[in-house]
């Protein structure tokens, strides 16, 4: 039980710093919003260890060789959006795209929980039942967001830190991407 929890907050903190970011990109942020995002990427994370469970070894070889490019190209994505509408500048709110509705919302949703995949892929191989770590991995995700929302709209309600907070977010998010891509090694060249 403590290795399920640990591991369920490792893979909640991609969650959390996103969701952070959303917050600080609202700056205003409603229950609705709070929920909606809390509720997909919950959703999402306990979803994709039943589907790599699922699939066992049958699509792992297939999709180990690009899973992190999906995973980095989704966050880059969003980042960038993020990064343009920091250097406009002030804003009108009518403007800002709302992270927890639509596409947007999805593309976080799958490009945060891509680890998840393939935690389930590597339970499959050892014979451990998913159930009850997908579970937890959803509930620790929702309630990572959740915080991490209200977290990011206390920073991103400071006005004087809100453009430079939002600017940090899509670093934040690039640097997440990266990441995924330097631990699966395709960045050896580089490190």
């Amino acid at each position: 039980m403590i290795n399920t929890l640990a591991l369920a907050v490792a893979l909640a903190m991609d969650a959390f710093a996103v969701s952070i970011a959303s917050g600080v990109s609202l700056r205003s942020v409603s229950a609705r919003q709070t929920f909606r995002l809390a509720w997909h990427f919950g959703l999402f994370q306990a979803m994709m260890p039943v589907i790599g469970w699922s699939a066992g070894l049958t699509i792992r070889s297939r999709i180990e060789a690009y899973d992190h490019w999906v995973a980095f190209v989704l966050l880059a994505f969003v980042a960038q959006g993020m990064l343009r509408s920091a250097f406009k500048g002030e804003k009108e709110e009518s403007d800002s795209k709302d992270p927890t509705r639509g596409m947007t919302m999805v593309l976080l949703s799958v490009a945060t929980s891509i680890d998840a995949l393939a935690v389930g892929l590597s339970l499959s191989m050892i014979s451990v039942s998913i159930w009850t770590p997908a579970l937890i991995i959803g509930l620790v995700a929702g309630a990572f967001t959740t915080a991490g929302m209200h977290l990011g709209k206390m920073i991103g309600s400071m006005v004087q830190l809100s453009r430079w907070a939002e600017m940090a977010g899509g670093v934040v998010l690039l640097a997440i991407g990266v990441n995924i891509l330097r631990e699966h090694g395709a960045l050896a060249f580089f490190f």
